[in-house]
């Protein structure tokens, strides 16, 4: 059975889901959707989140709500954030989980980029 959390951003104040923004994260997609007169929809295969963090603020722990941040690959948004959203820990370590079998299944490796820029051997003698 396939696990899927779908929240809605809430206003800071009381934790009330009184936006246009809904986040649908699924095992293999992760989806923003937002707007009222004009709808944008923004997806992120899984396998492309890199780091996942939970920030979460006096006011929102006081309203039990919290902020995921997810650091992609993805070259529209490398910066996905969940803003406000209930259930904040359970989806960051959803989002972490998926993200790392999505890698295993498509065999991804995921590195970094250190700036070593176009390094030769010849160089270091």
């Amino acid at each position: 059975m396939a696990t899927e959390f779908v929240e809605r951003k809430r206003w800071l104040f009381l934790g009330l889901p009184f936006t246009f923004t809904k986040y649908i994260v699924k095992e293999n997609m992760l989806t923003i959707d937002s707007g009222l007169l004009k709808k944008v929809e923004n997806d992120c295969y899984m396998y492309k989140v890199q780091d996942v963090e939970l920030v979460t603020s006096l006011a929102e722990r006081i309203f039990g709500i919290g902020t995921v941040i997810c650091y992609t690959g993805d070259t529209t948004h490398p910066k996905l954030i969940l803003s406000h959203i209930k259930n904040a820990k359970v989806i960051k370590n959803f989002i972490l989980e998926a993200s790392e079998q999505a890698r295993m299944k498509r065999r991804t490796l995921n590195t970094l980029d250190i700036g070593a820029g176009d390094f030769e051997v010849d160089d270091m003698e």
